[in-house]
């Protein structure tokens, strides 16, 4: 099942995504949703045409949870080795953004770049989750670009500005809930030019064991999100660009990038 996040008339409330198409509007209705989506939930079997709402990131994570160069070839291309252990970054609340929703250049770098990434998203409390009880914690999946400000995250040890700054996590369009993450192609284009293409099967340390290793640390939350890494040929983007990162089974999150200010 698609789950979407949607206001209408000033209202926000979850659906779910009914009809054919990886993102766009066209012939995609949404059944709203009694409660949340974390716990036991109705369709209310009231509908509305997603071209008459505004979609909004599908989760309001608490944490966003990244980890950095888990595809051999993305590591290679920044001249960086495969950490020996999984190497974990946070991106606060505050990052995150919607299909849509346009990316804001920050003022203080001169390369941002995007990362088209599968993102798992927690559906349940949990904590030291063994391997064999990852797929019950998770709810679903959806897509992501962990925009970087590249030059940043080179001069400063720590990467909460390189990638935390506002906006600098989109998320969407929406959760998808039956997925086998296993094996999925992930593509990213900018201004309609083709520049990812990977699969999720050439991911160094797989989604169970990324989630074993921060919840021995750390306690997730439903709504809490996983970003699993980039496959190779991130970029630079401009002021102008469209961004748009589909995954297989998934569908397509869309952004541009607009000055900030």
């Amino acid at each position: 099942m698609r789950i979407a996040r949607f206001s209408i008339d000033g209202n926000v409330a979850f659906g779910a995504v009914e009809g054919e198409g990886t993102g766009d509007s066209a012939g995609l209705v949404l059944d709203i949703i009694k409660g949340i989506p974390y716990a036991d939930f109705e369709l209310s079997g009231t509908k509305v045409p997603l071209s008459k709402v505004r979609l909004l990131p599908p989760v309001l994570p608490n944490k966003v949870v990244g980890y950095a160069r888990n595809y051999r070839d993305h590591a290679a291309e920044l001249g960086n080795e495969v950490p020996p252990v999984p190497f974990a970054f946070l991106k606060p609340t505050t990052s995150v953004i919607g299909s849509g929703d346009a990316i804001e250049y920050p003022a203080f770098s001169n390369d941002v770049s995007y990362e088209a990434e599968l993102a798992v998203v927690i559906g349940r409390m949990c904590r030291e989750v063994p391997r064999e009880r990852v797929k019950d914690v998770i709810f679903g999946y959806t897509c992501a670009n962990d925009v970087t400000a590249r030059d940043t995250q080179k001069t400063e040890k720590q990467w909460a500005r390189a990638k935390g700054f506002d906006t600098s996590c989109p998320l969407g369009p929406w959760v998808e809930t039956e997925l086998d993450p296993a094996d999925l192609t992930i593509q990213c284009t900018v201004n309609g030019e083709q520049r990812q293409l990977g699969r999720t099967s050439e991911m160094v340390t797989s989604i169970e064991d990324l989630i074993v290793n921060i919840t021995e640390a750390m306690t997730l939350l439903p709504g809490d999100v996983i970003l699993t890494g980039t496959p190779a040929g991130v970029g630079p983007l401009h002021v102008g660009d469209e961004i748009a990162v589909t995954i297989e089974g998934i569908g397509t999150l869309t952004n541009r990038v607009i000055k900030r200010g």
